[in-house]
């Protein structure tokens, strides 16, 4: 039996701290008051000062609530019976159904070690072209979302979770809307995806503590079916950047010294320990897990150090802007490793686009300064108009050859081949008869 503690030194915000022994950072304790009791979570340890961020609030709690310390940290069922199911940010059903006790597993553990790692060489297809053609999405990479507030990031995972060949999708919503919240649901429940999903959901009026947990939550979830059943997993976190806020809200309360705009100063590691789960299990069908993650940019500043430092943990990024995922601010670093493997003239038609697309940019630029159109810009203008309605439109839905037979379409529409620059061999073999 766990000794239980009567005597709370002092409430601060959600955060009460007493004097306890033999308790760990990050072990659970319950607190109750009168016939309330609460989860909370050791936040930070001084010789025998134990502080806790209570899940729920303090309102209520008092110096004379009783506080019981758990022995073990935050858990997750690690079983089949996940799929299907909602959860939010504590591990507790948000779908009515009943609560998951088999099996529990920590939380939050380590990354795999790089010596059971393999270099990722898988593509995952989505069906979106601007991922698959251009910034092709590996399995077992690490991948975030930059955007501004307001972009159709929370749609863009949704199209990616129903779409992606992968066999288990894990959601991780931090700070989403009510709004947000049921789109996801009801989207993947509409397209049949989830049955093979799972959801960690923390709301905007959920307690700030479990928005810290949520990524963890999901990432032990993933870890099960890519090390036990050997699934191929997509874990889908949104909005990293909300995470970093209830990091720093938790270290403002704990009057910790705060590092650059008010971010703790271990945010780097925070979110490393994070991404670095990201992993290809050696051997035959062993199992993978690949992340991808929103970051949102306060003022679209990329600058911002939630954006600043996830660049240098992941391997790229999906710049999103305008509703369309920009060609030249996004980048996937290990395209190169699938790209030679899926079609010959995927590379070659990749370069020529995107060359051809900046030349464009270049035109508007001329256009909306007064300059005369030459017959090569208005090339160029028919050229970038095709791009941007049928390859650059998060709409369309389409598998990998025929996004690239698209593009050959488009480029024969517009250009002669000569005027592509591209190589006479793969003119001959790809280039639209009917342009010919």
């Amino acid at each position: 039996m766990r000794k239980i503690y009567h005597r709370i030194l002092q409430i601060s915000g959600n955060v009460i701290t007493l004097e306890a022994e033999n308790v760990a950072n990050g072990e659970l304790a319950e607190v109750k008051s009168g016939d309330r009791s609460s989860l909370a979570q050791v936040i930070r340890l001084e010789g025998a000062r134990v502080s806790l961020q209570v899940f729920a609030g303090a309102r209520g709690i008092s110096t004379d609530s009783q506080v019981r310390f758990l022995g073990r940290q935050m858990q997750v069922s690690a079983t089949d019976d996940l799929l299907g199911r909602v959860f939010t940010g504590n591990g507790s059903p948000r779908d009515g159904g009943p609560a998951l006790t088999d099996n529990m597993v920590e939380i939050g553990g380590p990354s795999v070690n790089p010596a059971r790692r393999i270099i990722p060489r898988k593509m995952i297809r989505t069906g979106i072209p601007m991922i698959d053609i251009f910034n092709t999405l590996v399995e077992s990479q690490k991948l975030p979302i930059f955007s501004i507030p307001g972009e159709p990031y929370n749609a863009l995972l949704a199209r990616i979770a129903m779409q992606a060949e992968v066999d288990v999708i894990v959601l991780g919503g931090m700070g989403l809307k009510h709004d947000d919240y049921l789109y996801f649901r009801n989207t993947l429940d509409e397209h049949g995806a989830l049955s093979r999903a799972v959801m960690f959901i923390h709301t905007a009026a959920d307690p700030t503590v479990e928005c810290t947990l949520v990524p963890d939550l999901a990432l032990a979830t993933a870890e099960y079916f890519a090390v036990e059943r050997k699934k191929r997993v997509l874990c889908l976190l949104t909005d990293m950047t909300n995470f970093a806020d209830s990091l720093k809200e938790i270290a403002i309360t704990m009057e910790q010294i705060p590092s650059n705009r008010g971010y703790p100063g271990d945010l780097y590691s925070q979110l490393a320990s994070r991404y670095e789960k990201a992993v290809q299990f050696r051997g035959e069908n062993a199992g993978s897990i690949t992340i991808l993650a929103v970051t949102t940019m306060p003022g679209d500043d990329v600058t911002h150090p939630v954006p600043d430092n996830t660049g240098y943990i992941t391997e790229g990024q999906f710049y999103l802007s305008g509703g369309h995922i920009e060609p030249f601010g996004s980048l996937s670093r290990l395209k190169q490793n699938v790209n030679k493997e899926t079609r010959e003239d995927h590379r070659t038609l990749m370069d020529t686009m995107i060359r051809l697309y900046a030349q464009y940019k270049d035109t508007l630029e001329k256009q909306s300064m007064g300059f005369r159109m030459s017959a090569w810009d208005q090339k160029l203008l028919k050229y970038g108009q095709l791009f941007e309605e049928q390859m650059m439109d998060l709409k369309v839905n389409i598998p990998l050859e025929q996004a690239l037979d698209l593009g050959w379409k488009i480029l024969g529409e517009c250009f002669d081949p000569a005027e592509t620059g591209v190589k006479s061999e793969m003119l001959r073999k790809f280039w639209p008869a009917a342009q010919a």
